[in-house]
């Protein structure tokens, strides 16, 4: 990525795949989405207060959902907020069983099919693997054992990204490229007949 990305980061990328902390710290201050990607992340997604609007609320609750990398604890991340909340009057409570999904190991040859098809439908743009900084069912798949991919084939305005929000889109040409892109990739790891 560093020898793609633009902006203010780029110098300090190629130091980050190298573990250099400085440059870490760096890259994580300079932009938002970097500093997502490469840190466990919580964001208060439902907040719940109150009875009536001339009441003082008796009760408040915030749910906060948490992306957590692999390497990172349970333990690490629940005491992180209870660090950051700061209240004692305050109750943190895990929901569910979280567990850890593992990473899944780079495999060569969906990489050399993604990057051929890629290649070949968009010819200049580079393959770059990556993780992204939203959760995925894919957790779920890796913690059962079976090492998943998130492989999408859409371009998207990185000024106009609205993943999961009430007008949540793509534009029509992206979706059909995608659509293609995924067909064509399928039949590829398949080993169907290729067009």
């Amino acid at each position: 990525m560093s020898t793609i990305e633009k902006g203010p980061v780029t110098k300090d990328l190629a130091a980050v795949a190298s573990g250099d902390a400085g440059a870490m710290a760096r890259v994580a201050a300079g932009s938002t989405s970097w500093n997502a990607t490469l840190r466990t992340t919580c964001v208060a997604t439902l907040l719940e207060g109150g009875h009536a609007s001339n009441a003082l609320p008796q009760l408040a609750a915030a749910t906060v959902n948490c992306r957590v990398l692999p390497e990172d604890s349970l333990g690490y991340v629940t005491s992180a907020l209870t660090r950051v909340i700061n209240d004692t009057a305050v109750k943190l409570t895990v929901t569910g069983t979280p567990l850890a999904g593992p990473a899944s190991p780079m495999r060569e040859d969906l990489l050399t099919a993604v990057k051929t098809l890629t290649t070949s439908m968009w010819p200049g743009v580079s393959t770059v693997p990556m993780m992204v900084m939203g959760a995925t069912d894919g957790r779920s798949l890796r913690i059962a054992g079976i090492p998943t991919y998130g492989v999408q084939g859409l371009f998207y305005d990185r000024d106009d990204i609205r993943f999961h929000g009430r007008d949540e889109r793509v534009k029509v040409q992206s979706f059909y490229q995608g659509q293609t892109f995924l067909y064509e990739l399928v039949k590829r790891l398949s080993g169907g007949p290729i067009a």
